[in-house]
């Protein structure tokens, strides 16, 4: 082999976020952090949890809490269905008059 050419292998310590558990192995990268781990991942568990290690729920909590509504939001094909409503409801029995109530 050639010298100088491949990194230097060393032992490193990978740190689990979730349950801060340490395991010491070799690697190229020294000090590795993980964020789910064998002790805490629920596959290996047989638990459900929620992992938020950057808080992205609170801030998505937060950011629409913060939202303030404009008002009521009405689509253009319920316009026209209480235009239709509308229409039919006021009585017009000819066509110069349903003219009439559109204007």
């Amino acid at each position: 082999m050639r010298k100088n050419t491949h990194p230097e292998y060393q032992e490193t310590v990978i740190i689990c976020n979730t349950c801060k558990t340490e395991y010491k192995l070799g690697s190229t990268i020294n000090g590795v952090k993980v964020e789910l781990c064998a002790n805490c991942h629920p596959y290996y568990t047989g638990k459900q949890m929620l992992v938020d290690t950057d808080n992205l729920v609170d801030k998505f909590n937060k950011k629409l809490n913060a939202a303030k509504p404009v008002g009521t939001l009405v689509s253009k094909k319920q316009k026209r269905i209480e235009k239709k409503k509308s229409v039919s409801s006021a009585g017009a029995v000819t066509l110069k008059d349903m003219l009439a109530q559109i204007k």
